[in-house]
């Protein structure tokens, strides 16, 4: 037990148990609201999802810190054990931000004892918080860390700020400001009405989504994840539950009752995220840019909803920076009791090793990546 304010202790607790997890729906989305830095990927609608389709058995570990009855703390965690004894964040390779939940007015107190809880459950386990973005609490709790840790680089992420779209447009230089106005009266035009996905329309949009995402990428290198039954399984639930708790959008274009493009965005206070979409090839055959299309939609929503910030989320594709955004670099922190320090210097040497030739690589041989994407498209097919 840790002092707590107003004469209430704090505990600290280890859950391992799947049925637990998704009994804290409630408590957790309490937890989520009162947290001022969480992002769409900490919600229990993401997270519990993204368990059913991807954890294993025995591996769950979600430190809570609980202020009497009520959960003002979690991190969410699973145990791996390639190449090591590892602490990963639940979410995995599809989840674009990690970060521990805090409850605002209790910070002070709760961010020490969730530091000290996860120092116990890293006993035989290096940690690996992976996609923290910057100003994230996790950047606190390695302030109180006891014991050994490192600080790392990691994946690149763009973002513009919630403005009206005609001020986006005077964002670019004055040429490529002429050729989106152009493209938009196009594709106006055209006639695409939007449609805002109900929570029980769900099922059916994703797969049409999906669809739409495969056909899109055919043969220029799809993520191979995208086309796994796990991934449709766990992007269908969570978009449903997130739907309905407001937490997410997934809106349809249609072009003579027609669905030609799709796109999931997930929200939280203090941004939208464009998480996936998917596009009929054919509209490029009727001149309609749906990138744009898209982000003049998001941008819009966003601004109508208060939130600050449009996020493209991870990855610096050209089409971003035309945009002129800015660019935000997720942060990598390992953590240790001071026992593992020297497994903790080894993953760490292998981790930047690692970035180093895939660095080298993309250098020597820029296409090497695609080619890799269109290797795995392959083996799913």
């Amino acid at each position: 037990m840790t002092p707590g304010s107003a004469g209430q202790s704090l505990s600290v607790t280890l859950c391992r148990d799947p049925r637990q997890f998704a009994a804290l729906e409630g408590p957790w989305n309490r937890l989520v609201r009162g947290c001022p830095t969480a992002t769409p990927f900490q919600s229990h609608a993401w997270l519990h999802s993204w368990w059913l389709s991807y954890g294993k058995d025995g591996r769950l570990r979600l430190v809570l810190v609980r202020r009497g009855e009520e959960l003002v703390g979690a991190a969410a965690l699973m145990l791996v054990h390639r190449p090591m004894p590892l602490l990963v964040p639940l979410g995995g390779a599809i989840t674009d931000w990690f970060d521990v939940l805090v409850a605002a007015e209790h910070a002070d107190q709760v961010v020490p004892a969730l530091a000290r809880g996860l120092h116990r459950a890293a006993r035989g386990a290096v940690v690996d918080l992976r996609e923290v973005r910057p100003g994230a609490l996790v950047e606190q709790l390695y302030k109180y860390w006891p014991g050994t840790g490192a600080r790392l680089t990691d994946s690149t992420c763009m973002e513009l700020p919630a403005l009206p779209f005609d001020e986006l447009v005077k964002r670019m230089p004055a040429s490529g400001a002429q050729r989106v106005r152009a493209k938009l009266r196009k594709t106006d035009a055209v006639g695409i009405e939007e449609h805002e996905v109900t929570e029980q329309e769900v099922p059916r949009a994703v797969r049409t989504l999906l669809r739409l995402h495969e056909k899109q990428w055919r043969g220029r290198g799809v993520t191979p994840e995208h086309l796994r039954p796990r991934f449709a399984e766990h992007l269908t639930r969570a978009t449903r539950r997130m739907v309905r708790a407001g937490e997410g959008r997934l809106t349809e274009f249609r072009l003579d009752g027609k669905v030609v493009a799709s796109n999931v965005t997930l929200l939280s206070a203090g941004l939208s995220g464009g998480y996936l979409y998917g596009a009929d090839p054919e509209l490029r055959a009727r001149k309609v840019d749906v990138a744009t299309l898209l982000l003049r939609h998001e941008a819009g929503k966003a601004l109508a909803d208060g939130r600050p910030v449009v996020s493209f989320l991870r990855g610096n594709e050209p089409y971003k920076n035309h945009w002129r955004p800015e660019t935000v670099v997720n942060q990598r922190f390992l953590l240790a009791t001071t026992a593992l320090a020297p497994l903790l210097r080894l993953h760490e040497s292998q981790v930047t090793g690692r970035e180093r030739a895939v660095d080298a690589l993309r250098e020597a041989l820029p296409a090497a990546r695609d080619w890799r994407a269109r290797l795995g498209e392959l083996r799913v097919r």
